[in-house]
């Protein structure tokens, strides 16, 4: 027999909130607002730093990768997501789900990956200012962007074919209106052991590496702040840093909320779940363009001008 000559569904049926069905086609709006939001400011950034050349700096090519990754994987879950609430067609054939599996986690790990490489580009930036220019050269960015995807690729690649190993014969109706790699698993009618010891792998090596490394940036970057003399200057520094938190903290406060309800909030009903892990997608890609757009006076000038030009 080979490998993958095991029992799976034609078809999987994908769930838009449980218990509440009746208030999907009420959720259709505010989601395709959403989804307006997260393709349209990200795309306005993608293209405002492709044409500015006043944003031709590292801080800006680094922007442009989140923003493609936020484009992407509204890309990758819009589908599904508005056949479900729209339409009521929860059918999702079980290749594509695999797919859209492939894609949404990829994608989010690239996300954690430039996120990784923006707290670097703002800790040579204030601690190491004069060898900026030399040591964040547009090689060297390419370089960590193609790093950033090539690690994606290698490490989320078995994923497809460690579910494609399992029987799938408990149910075929999945929890979100999307594919991922735990809901799909938890399906199977055979020893799951495997694919929980290497989502778990990758989620330490990955996302928590990116963490604790972002941490560790910080602390760097407040202790050289603090031997700044001058209140203003100190400031002025941190100042610099404020987009970058606020999208951390909208990427990985809603990652360690679906975490922390999944482990501890097993009597919480079943809609709460469904809640944070479309909060966990959808947030990100909504907030990084409104928090660059608001906070970064270069980005909010690229754009005004932008639009000037469009009416001229």
């Amino acid at each position: 027999m080979g490998l993958f000559n095991v029992t799976h569904p034609a078809s999987f049926l994908l769930t838009g909130l449980p218990g509440l069905e009746s208030f999907n086609s009420w959720l259709a709006g505010p989601l395709c607002v959403m989804y307006a939001v997260a393709l349209g400011g990200n795309t306005v950034i993608l293209h405002v730093v492709r044409v500015e050349p006043s944003l031709h700096q590292p801080m800006y090519y680094f922007l442009s990768m989140l923003s493609f990754s936020d484009v992407a994987m509204s890309v990758a879950t819009l589908p599904t997501v508005l056949r479900t609430f729209c339409l009521d067609a929860r059918s999702i054939p079980f290749d594509a789900c695999l797919v859209q599996m492939f894609f949404i986690h990829s994608f989010s790990m690239m996300e954690s990956g430039i996120l990784l490489a923006m707290s670097f580009d703002r800790y040579v930036a204030i601690c190491h200012p004069l060898r900026y220019a030399t040591v964040l050269t547009n090689e060297i960015i390419a370089g960590m962007g193609c790093a950033v995807t090539v690690r994606s690729f290698i490490t989320l690649f078995p994923l497809p074919f460690l579910i494609k190993r399992l029987p799938i014969c408990k149910s075929n109706i999945l929890s979100h209106s999307y594919c991922l790699h735990p809901d799909m698993m938890k399906l199977a009618c055979a020893d799951i052991t495997i694919n929980s010891i290497y989502g778990l792998f990758v989620l330490i090596s990955t996302f928590g590496m990116d963490l604790l490394f972002i941490f560790l940036s910080y602390v760097l970057i407040l202790r050289s702040v603090m031997v700044i003399a001058s209140h203003e200057e100190r400031l002025k520094a941190l100042n610099t840093c404020v987009s970058h938190i606020s999208a951390v903290l909208a990427f990985y406060v809603p990652m360690i909320g679906v975490s922390t309800v999944h482990r501890f909030g097993k009597h919480a009903p079943r809609y709460i779940h469904v809640l944070m892990s479309n909060v966990y997608l959808f947030v990100p890609p909504v907030l990084n363009p409104l928090i660059y757009s608001v906070k970064t006076k270069e980005i909010r000038r690229a754009i005004v001008r932008m639009f000037q030009r469009m009416k001229m």
